[in-house]
C-alpha cells in the first residue's frame, strides 16, 4: 500500500479531511469488529488471541495489550528501515481503544447471539480495513513488519504472513488467549470481506490499493 524504506512521503502525514475521515472511521469499525469477535467467545483473530493472552498474564486490558503489542512491533520496523505514516500510528492506538470501549458495553450472550457477533464482527473488520486501506496513510504495524521482512529476506509475503500469524496464534494460545472455530472462520472470511469492502469503497487518492502484501 505504501513505499517501503526511505522517508515517508509527506502525504502520509498531511491528509485532507476525506482521507482523515476514512482513516478514523475505518479504524474505529475495525476495533468494534474485533471486540464483537472477542465477545462471541468462539475464537479470536490470531493477533487478538495474542493480545488477549497478554491481557490474561498482565494487568492490561485486551485493548491496552493490543496497543502495547502494536508499538512493540513498530520498534521492529527500525532495523527493517520501514517508515510509518499517520495511519500507522493511528492504527496502533485507535484499534485497541475501540476494542476496550466496545467490550465495556457488551455482555455475555446466548450462543445464537454470539454466532451473530462473530459474523458481524468479521464483516466490520473487513469494512474497517477497506476504509483504512483506502485512506492510504501508511501500513498498519503488522503489515509493515511483513513487508519489511519481505523486502529484506526476499521470502514471499504469503509465507511470512502465515508464519507470523501462526506464531502469534500459538504464543497467544499458550498465554491463555481464546482460539477455536471462530479463529478458523475469521481466517477464511476476512480476505473476501476486505476485498468486497475495497470494491465498494475504493482508494480515496484515486490510485490502486495494493492488497497483495
Amino acid at each position: 500500500m505504501t513505499r517501503s524504506g526511505g522517508a515517508a512521503p509527506l502525504s502520509l502525514w498531511r491528509p485532507g479531511p476525506r482521507r482523515l475521515t476514512r482513516l478514523l472511521v475505518g479504524l474505529w469499525l475495525f476495533g468494534i469488529g474485533e471486540a464483537l469477535v472477542v465477545a462471541a467467545e468462539l475464537g479470536n483473530s490470531p493477533w487478538t488471541v495474542f493480545a488477549e493472552g497478554v491481557s490474561f498474564q498482565t494487568p492490561l486490558s485486551i485493548g491496552t495489550a493490543t496497543v502495547v503489542v502494536s508499538f512493540v512491533i513498530l520498534l521492529l520496523w527500525i532495523p527493517l528501515g520501514e517508515r510509518p505514516g499517520l495511519g500507522t500510528i493511528a492504527n496502533a492506538v485507535l484499534v485497541g481503544v475501540a476494542i476496550d470501549a466496545t467490550l465495556a458495553v457488551l455482555g455475555r450472550a446466548p450462543l445464537g447471539v454470539r454466532i451473530g457477533e462473530l459474523v458481524v464482527g468479521i464483516a466490520l473488520v473487513g469494512v474497517g480495513s477497506g476504509f483504512y486501506l483506502g485512506s492510504a496513510l501508511g501500513p498498519g504495524p503488522r503489515d509493515g513488519l511483513m513487508t519489511g521482512l519481505h523486502r529484506i529476506t526476499g521470502r514471499s509475503v504469503a509465507l511470512l504472513r502465515g508464519g507470523i500469524e501462526v506464531s502469534a496464534l500459538v504464543a497467544g494460545a499458550v498465554l491463555g488467549g481464546t482460539f477455536g472455530i471462530g479463529t478458523l472462520v475469521f481466517a477464511v472470511l476476512i480476505g473476501p470481506a476486505v476485498a468486497l469492502a475495497l470494491r465498494v469503497a475504493p482508494d480515496s487518492t484515486g490510485g490502486r490499493i495494493r492488497t497483495d502484501h
